[in-house]
């Protein structure tokens, strides 16, 4: 998600305000999906990089978090979205990381569309978590090496429950991953747009998704 600071910029705004607009966006979009029936949506929310910015604009972040947190668990409800989080969150405050845990726990019956935010999420350290994981059952002999296959090491990552990504959309004009899903990516469709995320909408979510309906996916396999 984006282009918040740009946005702002291009406005003469704080980039606190681009974020706050960007937060709106996720509603939208969220709405959009529901719609169009779509199952999951998992929102690059955070990264572990993320730290690296001021502490006023992670301040402002997180309290956009919170705000989110406190606004639409019953909007979740009454939609049945199922509300889950992948990521590291033990570097939230403990008030934020009880919301996100009462906020899964309270969702997690629902069967609408899957909403998924990446918070303190990198796929590297994602990665590295799941190798320690196993390495770790080895040693207690819970594991044989010999079994370890690609089902044994997904099930050791963030997105154990979730379907590997169809479709990933970046706006902003940047064309990269970003350390986001990168083992679940490996047959991903890429989607790039020049708008940012706070003007992103459902004209422009429906036009990724007919991209991505007009793509041959192979797998490998010969072009048909």
């Amino acid at each position: 998600m984006d282009g918040n600071g740009r946005w702002a910029k291009k406005k003469g705004l704080p980039r606190i305000k681009g974020h706050f607009e960007g937060s709106k966006t996720v509603r939208r979009v969220v709405e959009a999906c529901i719609e169009l029936k779509v199952r999951y949506i998992t929102l690059y929310a955070f990264s572990t990089e993320n730290w690296k910015r001021s502490k006023r604009e992670i301040g402002a972040l997180m309290g956009l978090l919170n705000n989110f947190l406190n606004s639409e668990l019953n909007n979740m409800m009454k939609k049945g979205i199922k509300f889950k989080v992948i990521g590291d969150i033990s570097l939230f405050s403990p008030g934020l990381r009880k919301k996100i845990i009462s906020g899964e726990k309270h969702t997690k019956d629902n069967t609408g569309l899957t909403l998924v935010l990446a918070l303190n999420y990198g796929s590297r350290a994602e990665i590295l978590n799941a190798v320690r994981e196993i390495a770790d059952k080895c040693l207690k002999g819970d594991i044989k090496p010999q079994t370890i296959d690609e089902d044994v090491f997904k099930r050791h990552l963030y997105t154990k429950d979730i379907p590997d990504p169809d479709l990933l959309i970046r706006t902003s004009g940047e064309i990269r991953l970003s350390n986001f899903l990168l083992w679940q990516c490996s047959y991903t469709e890429f989607y790039f747009t020049e708008v940012l995320w706070p003007d992103f909408g459902k004209d422009d979510l429906m036009e990724a998704i007919m991209e991505y309906s007009r793509r041959e996916r192979r797998y490998g396999k010969e072009r048909a």
